[in-house]
């Protein structure tokens, strides 16, 4: 079980992680292809360090540097996102680690999908925003999807060797983020360094913030409905402080399977690696007894609107989660620069929703036309909020 890899945001949190892994299991992994956006320096350091056979910058800018450091290396150095879709595609992959943040991870995840790769699923933008779109080529290619998002994982592994047809409901954990309690009235106030405190995960900024909102239970919806074929409306969410169950599936005899950990993301993203194996990891046990206790509780959506509006844009289908999805990210990167509030996340993503014009169409045209357009709508009301 050898597989060659091709890690698309490679100096990112899971690119990073995945990264480590590899560096654990040489017998397993071989890595053949490494991208990323801007980091150049940390991706000189992992080129120099495994040794690809192609290596790509998407910003066009660093590419001479990145050239003219990993010269006298058996490197083919490539940049701009063509490049990242092109790399994807080749006979010396296996498996492909889209952990891409946002948007720009869908045409590369499109393509390794297209190509009938393999690919471990840690962007889960791609199926928020062309849900409908990846799903198809899978189907024509014969790709497998395999989430590395904690939550989806937990799902597949609840799944594994059930009948089809056997589920009543998904129900996905969260942990809440820092303002699980926060009173309504305290949250104008937040600013982005109390929001990168997360209680239980470490993980990227853009997504950290979307755990604040509730927007990542939003988009999990979304990307569990197209990942497993099941409703939205049965598909539900509850808030648990603990972060030990990842996720549960109840099944239609009444009988509820859960998948247990402790809050590392070196879990799924090696269980993604090596499925249908497992390997040995040196990963903490959960200490149950040490736990004493598990508790739930329902999401606040009137505090925390995003998970209400994402459920919205799945309902409405269509182009209308692509708008979301693009509204959002121009709503949390402007709250990382201390542009806009806490809660102007949500408004600013209802806004953009509110005045997309729905197009069934799934293409990527389609979507490359709403993503721009979200974005400008979101810009537009983010300028005027700030007057």
């Amino acid at each position: 079980m050898h597989k060659r890899l091709a890690i698309l945001g490679s100096t990112g949190s899971i690119g990073t992680q995945t990264l480590d892994i590899v560096s654990r299991y040489p017998d397993l992994f071989t890595v053949e292809v490494l991208t990323a956006g801007n980091n150049i320096d940390l991706l000189i350091m992992q080129t120099k360090f495994f040794r690809p056979r192609q290596v790509v910058i998407a910003n066009d800018s660093h590419y001479l540097k990145l050239k003219k450091e990993l010269a006298g290396l058996p490197v083919e150095v490539l940049s701009g996102t063509e490049a990242s879709e092109a790399v994807v595609t080749g006979n010396s992959v296996d498996t492909v680690v889209a952990a891409m943040v946002g948007f720009a991870g869908l045409g590369p995840t499109a393509a390794a999908v297209a190509a009938g790769k393999e690919v471990a699923l840690a962007n889960k933008e791609t199926l928020v925003v062309a849900g409908e779109l990846i799903t198809g080529y899978a189907a024509r290619s014969g790709s497998r999807l395999i989430p590395i998002d904690s939550e989806h994982s937990a799902i597949m592994q609840c799944l594994t060797g059930e009948p089809a047809g056997s589920v009543e409901k998904i129900i996905l954990t969260g942990s809440g983020g820092p303002f699980r309690t926060t009173p309504a009235e305290e949250l104008p106030a937040v600013t982005p360094e109390m929001a990168l405190r997360h209680p239980k995960w470490t993980m990227g900024a853009k997504i950290t913030i979307d755990s604040a909102t509730l927007m990542n239970k939003g988009l999990e919806v979304i990307e569990a409905h197209w990942l497993f074929g099941i409703p939205a409306e049965k598909i539900e969410v509850l808030i648990h402080p603990q972060s030990v169950i990842h996720s549960l599936v109840q099944f239609k005899d009444g009988s509820v399977k859960a998948q247990l950990g402790i809050p590392d993301m070196r879990l799924p993203i090696i269980y993604a690696l090596t499925y249908p194996d497992r390997v040995i990891t040196d990963i903490p046990r959960p200490e149950l007894a040490d736990i004493a206790s598990l508790t739930f509780e329902k999401p606040d959506t009137n505090r925390f609107r995003n998970l209400t509006l994402a459920r919205e844009a799945i309902a409405r289908g269509g182009n209308i989660p692509c708008a979301l999805n693009a509204a959002n990210e121009v709503a949390v990167a402007s709250f990382l620069n201390n542009e806009i509030r806490f809660t102007d996340i949500a408004a600013t993503v209802e806004y953009v929703i509110e005045n997309t014009e729905f197009n069934k169409e799934a293409s990527p045209g389609v979507y490359a036309e709403t993503d721009s357009r979200s974005r400008s709508l979101a810009k537009k009301f983010i300028s005027k909020s700030e007057k």
